[in-house]
């Protein structure tokens, strides 16, 4: 059943009574208020997908909360209801962005089809955007997502190195990407065609990392029954990828360095020299300049590997690409558990807009993830997500303009219940601004 969520704004009680009788028979969610100024109170606390509006009422007009709404929220679709004597009026709320009109009396049935074009409108809507997401050039780069400047500047470094030859060293914390920024580099660069080959060197013990790097004859030792390829022959002609290359022993660094300075490495227990083809790509969560200084990390193979060198973007410095994000992995995990949730709440946009997402891009997709397996409805809502309730606002100790200023944007934040477009609203700014603010002044959310 869907799980739409209607308001009903009528100031006939009979006319919204019957409206929420059939509505709620064909399975929706439905809200009603009497007025337009109740609407809009109702509308502080749900984000409702479509609204049923009577244009004329005492106080505020159907008209006017159509402006209000459209304003506040341009993806909610308005019907508005109207007699015939106001037809005019219904078309000229059409063209202030109402979606249809009906004209009383009306069938249930005409209702419910309507009901059902805008639902499948909204869907399409949802999917082009998707695919947009997926397809847009100056939004996705390989498996890479990101609008925001630092993406687009790390799109414009691969783009540039992926043709050359020169070892790469990609560094970030956990979860930003650097795996996808490497295929990233394979793929446009003259080996494509050959194989990428990942190893990840936190995953060995080192006596298993070096017969898996290097590869064993048979005989080499206990287990060795038969002579296995290791992963730099494998990676012949392609591209080998050492991800967390700041794991790797002392003993192991050694080994590598003579790797990357003469191409040449020898299999554990063989005596012939095999010849290395491969271009070389490293990762690290590690800071391995300070590595060095605590004598963990060679310096002369921190050289060897940081020919080419950048970080990739943390998550948080970087929120501008959450809903962009968000909404490819709805669609792919819609699509892996064959559960139809098409579209993310403002609400809970909002609730991830504020959080500092340490875990990075791959928090946010296991977020996405749990949301729609637990969610009930066809939207995600705020209560799907891991609930992120950080400690409340602690004022500082001083009477600066700052402070003041912070103080003032928590009060309000709390007094509208963190409802983001109702306190932009009262402070006269944006959202966007808003929340730049929330992150400079480390405002949390109460739990």
């Amino acid at each position: 059943m869907s799980s739409t969520k209607i308001l009903i704004v009528d100031d006939e009680l009979i006319m919204r009574e019957s409206l929420a009788g059939w509505l709620e028979r064909d399975g929706h969610y439905v809200e009603k208020a009497p007025s337009a100024e109740k609407a809009l109170k109702k509308l502080e606390d749900i984000r409702f997908d479509i609204l049923l509006v009577d244009i004329k009422m005492e106080g505020m007009s159907g008209l006017e909360l159509l402006k209000q709404v459209k304003e506040n929220d341009p993806d909610v679709e308005v019907i508005m209801i109207t007699a015939y004597g106001s037809i005019s009026t219904a078309i000229e709320a059409i063209k202030n962005g109402a979606y249809d009109y009906l004209l009383k009396p009306f069938d249930p049935d005409e209702l419910g089809m309507l009901i059902e074009k805008i639902i499948l409108h909204q869907a399409q809507a949802l999917e082009n955007l998707f695919l947009k997401t997926q397809y847009d050039d100056r939004t996705r780069f390989e498996n890479m997502v990101g609008q925001s400047r630092a993406m687009q500047e790390i799109f414009d470094l691969i783009q540039d190195i992926a043709p050359t030859e020169s070892t790469v060293l990609i560094n970030g914390e956990t979860g930003t990407g650097k795996g996808l920024a490497a295929k990233a580099i394979h793929t446009n660069s003259p080996r494509r065609d050959g194989p990428f080959v990942v190893i990840n060197c936190g995953a060995f013990p080192e006596h298993l990392l070096e017969s898996e790097l290097f590869g064993h004859q048979k005989g080499a030792f206990t287990d060795a029954i038969a002579t296995k390829k290791g992963r730099l022959e494998l990676a012949h002609g392609g591209t080998l990828f050492l991800d967390e290359i700041g794991e790797i022993s002392m003993r192991m660094q050694i080994d590598l360095l003579r790797l990357l300075e003469d191409h040449v490495f020898y299999r554990v227990g063989g005596t012939q020299p095999i010849e290395a083809d491969f271009r070389v790509i490293a990762a690290t969560n590690k800071n391995l300049e300070e590595a060095i200084k605590q004598r963990t990390f060679r310096e002369d193979i921190y050289y060897r590997l940081n020919v080419i060198s950048f970080t990739m973007p943390r998550l948080r410095d970087r929120k501008e690409d959450i809903p962009l994000l968000s909404g490819l992995f709805l669609r792919h995990f819609s699509q892996e558990t064959n559960k139809r949730v098409d579209k993310i709440s403002r609400e809970a946009i909002d609730e991830m807009m504020l959080y500092e997402w340490p875990g990075n891009v791959r928090e946010l997709a296991n977020a996405i993830e749990r949301a729609v397996v637990v969610g009930k409805s066809r939207s995600i809502q705020p209560e799907d997500l891991p609930i992120f309730h950080p400690e409340n606002i602690k004022a500082a100790p001083d009477d600066s303009i700052k402070n003041v200023e912070r103080i003032h944007i928590a009060r309000i934040l709390n007094e509208n219940r963190w409802n983001i477009s109702r306190s932009s609203e009262i402070l006269n700014i944006d959202r966007s601004t808003l929340y730049s603010k929330i992150k400079r002044y480390k405002i949390n959310k109460p739990a």
